[in-house]
């Protein structure tokens, strides 16, 4: 058996506050190989702190640590500097929610793919602007030539989103964090980026981390499922065992899902029970104590 791509053990974030340290994260473990990994929950269950934790791009006010934190058996607590720079966006990447916002609004897009290329010295000179068209081909944008000359003003949500996933995979990366990529967008154009990224990452034999709200999303793209409840995880599950899933706060968000099949004039909301922040955890069904 392969050796994971990512090892993440007892991994704890807090932020600085007026009152002390507010947890964010807590007790964190999961391991990842070359295969796709949901991790849900709701606003604020410490999701999108996770991928940035791993990405180490967590304000100074945050407070990280961890048994094991490491990417291909290096350590990423202890990396600093150029090291640290060399793995960002060359080794990892993480792909934001909404283009308008990660994307420069004063550079072309094809310029802003090719910066990648050149800050890692992966192509230099005409071979720059050739991969740039390649990899916009490859996210099926129909004319690279004219996106490469684009401001991200000038493109559609769908288009906005294919181009930054286009600029994180250039490099060939071997893990892709994708939080909530698809947010944004209408649910036709919704599953045409998610194909993309599905060809894309089997192709490459890539990690994958897809970090969503969506249950259905993750349950039919993921291999796997953690299950966040207020920054700790309460159930891990593979994604197509997860409508049997067991932990009360699991079965609670498939339950608020509206179903066309049984409509209800209101939907369950959850009763949250406090045990659940220190309870047992289960992992693939079983029960495992805290």
């Amino acid at each position: 058996m392969s050796a994971p791509l990512l090892e993440v053990e007892g991994l704890d974030v807090a932020f600085a506050g007026p009152r002390g340290l507010v947890p964010a994260v807590r007790g964190v473990s999961f391991t990842l190989g070359r295969e796709k990994l949901g991790i849900v929950g709701e606003s604020g269950s410490g999701k999108s702190t996770i991928g940035r934790a791993v990405l180490r791009l967590l304000p100074e006010t945050a407070r990280v640590s961890a048994q094991i934190l490491a990417f291909e058996g290096e350590d990423l607590l202890a990396l600093q500097g150029r090291a640290l720079r060399r793995l960002r966006g060359r080794r990892i990447t993480m792909v934001m929610q909404d283009p308008r916002f990660s994307l420069n609004p004063v550079m072309p897009v094809g310029e802003q793919i090719a910066e990648t290329l050149r800050v890692h010295r992966v192509a230099r000179g005409a071979a720059v602007r050739a991969k740039v068209l390649e990899i916009l081909e490859a996210v099926q944008i129909r004319d690279p030539e004219r996106v490469y000359r684009a401001y991200p003003h000038e493109l559609s949500g769908g288009m906005g989103q294919r181009a930054m996933i286009a600029m994180m995979l250039i490099a060939d990366p071997a893990l892709l964090i994708a939080d909530e990529p698809t947010s944004a967008l209408d649910v036709t154009v919704r599953r045409q980026v998610l194909a993309i990224l599905d060809d894309l990452v089997s192709r490459r034999g890539m990690g994958l981390i897809l970090i969503s709200h969506d249950l259905n999303l993750v349950a039919s793209f993921c291999d796997r499922v953690l299950i966040l409840y207020a920054g700790r995880v309460v159930e891990e599950i593979r994604a197509r065992d997860l409508q049997h899933c067991r932990h009360p706060y699991s079965r609670g968000l498939l339950a608020s899902l509206p179903r066309l099949e049984r409509p209800s004039a209101s939907l369950p909301t959850l009763q949250r029970d406090p045990d659940w922040l220190n309870g047992p955890v289960y992992r693939f069904g079983e029960e495992v104590p805290a």
